[in-house]
């Protein structure tokens, strides 16, 4: 797992309630979309959120054939499921309901090539790659990026690329540019989420402005989602790290009020299993079986994301430098 953060670290529990400030997942609820505003042309539009690629999806007996005995006889595989918000994964009907997403169609979609049915059980992020070791989950989702440092413990069957980019509340006159070096953050107060990537480039990164003879940025830690999104809407943080299709998506949406400033670093995206998994060949057949039979194009479509496809899935590719 990533490091702790060395600036001021605030975790925000019991803040799911505040999502409702914000218009923004109710328009989501309406057909997801990773676009951008005016000031990142070029986005997606949304698909009709009746789309459903997944339906059709059939077993494939020679992919489902690589799965161990065990999995095949008991029919089903607990996946701990980061829900938070679109594109990838979230509630657009309340927490009492069905979840949506693209991680959401992609997983099941495996699922029904490998005729097996999933147990879906909802988990903070920061708590699932810990977990798949004990045994808890046979294997996570959270749009988890593969870093060096997972790869010490986690074995990642790749299915999207995607990464880390920075985003302000509109209007915003501090930041107005691509991030491109963390000096440009010097002096201003960042919000990402626990246990991700941000925070692990950020704390990595503490020193930068130090030695540039600036003030360190401060580094504020939320652990639930959507709670950095309202953070940044009350002015208690003036930037956001997340992921890209995230901002993207959440800039599309008016009622947010936010402005990506654009990639920073890319990421293959995973599938995360315990090291050594014997899961892992079936899950890469699985997704090579999805880009080959058209599946997996028309889900990124349906969700927007199509810029992050991949032309073929990896099991511990290394870390994009």
């Amino acid at each position: 797992m990533n490091l702790p953060a060395h600036g001021t670290r605030t975790r925000l529990r019991g803040l799911a309630a505040a999502l409702t400030l914000l218009p923004l997942l109710a328009l989501a609820g309406c057909g997801s979309a990773d676009g951008a505003t005016p000031s990142a042309p070029g986005a997606p539009a949304p698909s009709a959120a009746s789309e459903d690629p997944v339906a059709a999806v059939a077993a494939v007996e020679s992919v489902a054939a690589l799965l161990p005995d065990e999995v095949r006889k008991a029919g089903t595989l607990r996946v701990g499921s980061s829900v938070g918000t679109p594109p990838a994964a979230y509630y657009p009907n309340g927490q009492n309901k069905k979840p949506a997403g693209q991680d959401i169609d992609i997983a099941d979609a495996v699922a029904k090539v490998l005729g097996l049915k999933l147990e879906r059980q909802d988990a903070s992020f920061e708590t699932i790659l810990p977990a798949l070791g004990s045994g808890k989950y046979d294997f996570g989702t959270g749009n988890f990026g593969v870093t060096a440092e997972r790869l010490k413990t986690i074995d990642f069957v790749t299915y999207i690329n995607d990464g880390q980019g920075f985003a302000v509340k509109t209007g915003n006159t501090t930041l107005t540019t691509q991030v491109s070096d963390l000096t440009q953050l010097c002096g201003l107060t960042i919000g990402t989420g626990a246990g991700t990537t941000f925070e692990k480039t950020l704390s990595a990164q503490q020193g930068v402005c130090a030695a540039a003879g600036k003030k360190a940025y401060e580094v504020k830690v939320f652990s639930e989602p959507g709670a950095v999104t309202t953070a940044l809407q009350q002015g208690r943080i003036d930037v956001v790290m997340s992921t890209i299709n995230g901002l993207r998506h959440q800039a599309s949406q008016p009622a947010a009020q936010t402005t990506f400033l654009g990639e920073y670093h890319r990421l293959d995206v995973g599938f995360a299993f315990k090291k050594g998994s014997a899961l892992t060949p079936a899950f890469q057949s699985a997704v090579n079986e999805l880009i080959k039979n058209g599946t997996y194009a028309r889900i990124l479509k349906k969700w927007g994301t199509d810029a992050s496809a991949i032309e073929t899935s990896q099991t511990n590719p290394a870390e994009h430098k």
